[in-house]
């Protein structure tokens, strides 16, 4: 059997096991990653381009002593044999409890099975009495604090449900479903190292449950974290290790991983939604512009991660493609996070902020975890000037997660409008931290260093020099080099900064204010340096400006023309450039 043909088929049984277990999430993702493999054109017929509800693959279950072998592009793993189900044992009673489940009536389910000990059964049991513990743990913070409040509410049921979990897995009468929620109490309960074994050991019982997976990954925050991990090499360790160097901000590794994945599930959807993400952490905006848009095109309904393809819309300017989208999701579901925050981008880009922060308002009534209505709305109340509130909104998004550099330079942009640099300084250098290619945050942190109450320039010629190598696309760095070192009295490398960016403007065919300086600084740099033709050259493309440079730029070349010939003038080349470039501005 070919790997494409072998992960087909584990995909199509464990879809039937995961569903069957309530974990739809992880059946839901298992069924994407399946219509993602490629089909054979030998086999390709209409009848088998979708699987059957009651197909035999479906139903097929392999037993214990039956080696399943799914190498991903020629690249063999330890094997994971596919557990024996035990519905003998459950009986109607587990179908009873099924449908109470899917009715979301979750104590009644567990009551049903409170007899039943089969592990399937008591899976479904615990599962169940976890989930209405986490719905009666909303119900206490709606109550206690508001929507949007904080509060000590807690999952009830966590206590019990870890002296059960453990003891059954003291007796290895536990199964990697019950392994995986074992798991996921203890991480809820602060156990993270025992919470991490846990979930290892699940993961290589069952490698198909991409729950486990995600819950595994949340533990890992550093590199040597997830390098610890003692996992087997199946290929479902692929997708999480991608998606672990996502989170830990090694796009370049996580992209490679991606990628080399593509070879078995070309048609992934999933996979290059994260490719985009990837990307977009890396500021290629043009590539994830179109990453998205095939996305749409082959997937029109889709609301997950459309919001990040919002964000590049909005820092692009976009506004009728923006507008489009945002009309897009709202016809589609417009009761969802990703919705509210797409049309809160919109209108943000329009300038109507207040409306902007009602529809973020609105994502965090539907989710109050969801990191980027946080974000976006602190970025709206500092357009609205409501520092207070701006504060709060980016505190509460690094509450969720402290790895979001966004709300970290949120904080520091707010506390740099509010004339406190050093603690503006503290979360910028926090920011640049999490996303140290980014040339926005250096040169954020080189402009606090600039301050009136630091003046501590070489700090911010040191950031705008990381600026300018990390892809400075406002063109912001190389003029304020030039500045700076001209302020400090370094005519030579401020001449050399210069005409750097004088080069990268006539490479983007820009002019402006940044291009007349550049020129007037260089032609009269060179006219002291006695270097009489570059001088001149400058001074020429002066005079084809209108303003008072234009001037400037006769007097320089009559005082050079004077000078030439070595008749005594007090001509205004007797000036020095820091003279001369101060009266233009002037």
């Amino acid at each position: 059997m070919n790997s494409k043909e072998s992960c087909r088929t584990e995909l199509r049984t464990a879809i039937n096991q995961l569903s069957d277990r309530g974990l739809y999430s992880a059946s839901r993702w298992a069924a994407e990653q399946l219509a993602g493999i490629e089909q054979d054109p030998a086999k390709f017929t209409p009848a088998n381009t979708r699987f059957q509800r009651g197909s035999s693959s479906i139903r097929r279950r392999f037993r214990t002593n039956e080696i399943t072998s799914t190498p991903v592009a020629g690249v063999s793993y330890v094997s994971t044999p596919v557990m024996e189900e035990d519905d003998a044992v459950d009986g109607d009673s587990y179908l009873l409890a099924k449908s109470y489940f899917d009715c979301r009536e979750y104590r009644r389910a567990a009551h049903v099975l409170r007899d039943q000990t089969g592990k399937k059964s008591v899976f479904l049991r615990c599962y169940a009495l976890h989930l209405a513990g986490e719905k009666r743990k909303e119900e206490e913070m709606i109550e206690l604090e508001g929507p949007l409040g904080k509060s000590d509410a807690v999952n009830c049921e966590l206590v019990s449900l870890e002296r059960e979990l453990s003891t059954l897995r003291k007796n290895a009468a536990i199964d990697p479903f019950g392994l995986y929620l074992y798991g996921l109490v203890l991480k809820e309960k602060g156990s993270e190292n025992l919470a991490r074994t846990v979930l290892v050991e699940s993961v290589n019982s069952y490698p198909w449950n991409w729950n486990a997976w995600s819950e595994l990954q949340s533990l890992c925050t550093t590199i040597d974290t997830l390098n610890s991990l003692n996992l087997n090499n199946h290929w479902m360790k692929d997708f999480f290790l991608a998606s672990a160097y996502q989170e830990l901000r090694m796009h370049n590794e996580s992209l490679a991983k991606y990628e080399y994945l593509l070879g078995t599930f070309g048609f992934s959807n999933y996979i290059q939604a994260q490719i985009a993400k990837a990307r977009y952490s890396l500021r290629e905006f043009e590539q994830v512009e179109a990453i998205f848009e095939e996305l749409l095109r082959n997937d029109p309904y889709r609301v997950e991660d459309m919001d990040m393809y919002s964000n590049v819309l909005y820092a692009k300017e976009c506004f009728s493609a923006l507008s489009y989208l945002a009309h897009r999701v709202f016809m589609t579901d417009k009761y969802r996070p990703e919705s509210c925050c797409i049309i809160g981008n919109y209108y943000s880009l329009k300038g109507q902020h207040e409306k902007s922060v009602m529809y973020f308002r609105r994502a965090l009534k539907l989710n109050k975890n969801y990191l980027s209505a946080w974000t976006l709305m602190g970025h709206e109340f500092v357009e609205m000037k409501n520092i207070p509130a701006a504060v709060d909104a980016y505190r509460r998004a690094v509450d969720i997660n402290s790895c979001d550099y966004r709300a970290w330079y949120g904080l520091g942009q707010t506390y740099e409008m509010m004339g406190m640099p050093f603690y503006a300084l503290h979360y910028f250098r926090k920011s640049v931290f999490l996303q140290p290619n980014d040339s926005r945050l250096w040169i954020a942190m080189a402009q606090c260093y600039e301050t009136e109450q630091l003046r501590m320039l070489e700090e911010a010629i040191k950031c705008y020099r990381r600026a300018a190598n990390c892809n400075d696309r406002e063109a912001i760095a190389l003029h304020q080099l030039a500045k700076l070192h001209y302020e400090l009295g370094r005519p030579e490398e401020a001449a050399f900064y210069y005409k750097k960016d004088m080069e990268r403007m006539e490479a983007e065919e820009r002019e402006g204010p940044n291009m007349v300086e550049a020129l007037l600084y260089l032609a009269t740099y060179y006219k002291a340096q006695k270097r009489f033709e570059e001088a001149e050259a400058y001074c020429t493309r002066l005079l084809d400006y209108t303003g008072p440079e234009k001037e400037t730029a006769k007097s320089l070349l009559r005082g050079m023309r004077t000078a030439q010939s070595n008749i005594p003038s007090m001509d205004v080349e007797h000036f020095p450039p820091e003279f001369l470039i101060t009266t233009w501005m002037l």
